[in-house]
């Protein structure tokens, strides 16, 4: 056999091997999306009754995109401190891309006056690196506040699968649940992503006296639709805000693979890589949110484009609010 023809037919196997990967890809794909559409279809869950309601509110982000000053650390990850009047809830524990000790979330901390001593309970919305604290406990099925270990003991910690820390008290959920006066888990929501697979995500709900609902949101893999279907399931309370990540990376993406691909685009919205999210996507969540007619939406840039923060805020024009590290989102 020739060189040529040789080179021809390796050619021609690695295009076979790709295509089959792809197939096979493609079609574990729709398969867990229709999994993840029964799923939901079948979950029917009744109202959290007795749950109260809280005076004051206050969302302080730890970790984020953008920050309201130079001094304080930015990443594509997501930590806030919630604090419901007497509960004190850090909800997901940032990125630290870099594995680094102090991490950028306990330095903000330190900055910002915030001690893990006066945290409540741990909420970890879904098992993705920018949440869990980094690539390693993704795929060690852990989560940690820094390169090295911080104590948590004595902290429950609500995660929606099987996730582990060394000191804190881990509890698996599998339904929504109240966790204090005026605050419940939603429950967890299953989507299935292109590369990353199987995701439940859950989302906090903190009902505001003379308000109604806000949801308190990770990344949105499951859809605002969704999450907002399930919080009208439980509560009786209007929705009232919505703040978080809700990922819309139409024009551009936090995260690069390889430095050249836009990796949220690609990886973290639910749709096939040759069908990534669009502006349409976008204006149609807007419209179903517009129409409960919230008092208060932030939107997280950690996983959105400007495109989408700027749509989002010209929308809800006064409702809206930008949210940035160090920037306290009050609502009472």
């Amino acid at each position: 056999m020739s060189v040529r023809r040789a080179f021809a037919f390796a050619l021609g196997g690695l295009s076979g091997l790709a295509l089959a990967a792809a197939a096979g890809a493609s079609a574990r794909f729709y398969a867990g999306r229709r999994c993840a559409d029964r799923v939901w279809a079948a979950s029917r869950y009744p109202q959290l009754g007795g749950m109260g309601a809280v005076e004051r509110l206050t969302i302080l982000p730890l970790i984020d995109w953008y920050a309201a000053s130079e001094d304080l650390a930015t990443e594509p990850g997501v930590a806030y401190l919630v604090r419901a009047d007497d509960t004190t809830i850090l909800f997901d524990v940032g990125y630290n891309q870099g594995a680094e000790h102090p991490s950028p979330l306990l330095r903000n901390m330190a900055a910002l006056g915030v001690d893990i001593a006066g945290v409540d309970a741990l909420v970890i919305s879904h098992a993705h690196e920018d949440h869990q604290g980094g690539s390693s406990h993704m795929r060690g099925c852990t989560y940690a506040l820094s390169g090295q270990p911080v104590d948590l003991k004595g902290i429950p910690a609500y995660v929606p699968v099987s996730l582990s820390n060394p000191t804190a008290e881990s509890i698996v959920v599998d339904a929504p649940r109240v966790i204090a006066p005026g605050v419940a888990r939603t429950g967890p929501i299953p989507r299935q992503l292109f590369f990353l697979g199987w995701t439940l995500e859950q989302s906090l709900a903190v009902n505001v006296k003379g308000k109604g609902i806000v949801l308190i949101v990770g990344c949105g893999h499951p859809t605002l639709q969704r999450i907002v279907d399930r919080a009208e399931m439980l509560f009786d309370e209007p929705i009232y805000g919505l703040v978080g990540g809700l990922h819309y990376p139409v024009t551009a993406s936090r995260e690069q693979l390889f430095g050249l691909l836009p990796a949220q685009r690609l990886m973290g919205t639910g749709k096939p890589p040759w069908d990534p999210i669009n502006r349409q996507d976008v204006e149609t969540a807007i419209g179903y949110l517009e129409r409960r007619q919230p008092g208060l939406v932030s939107l997280s840039p950690h996983d959105s484009c400007d495109w989408s923060l700027d749509a989002f805020r010209t929308a809800f024009g006064q409702a809206y609010q930008d949210l940035l590290v160090g920037e306290e989102i009050v609502i009472q």
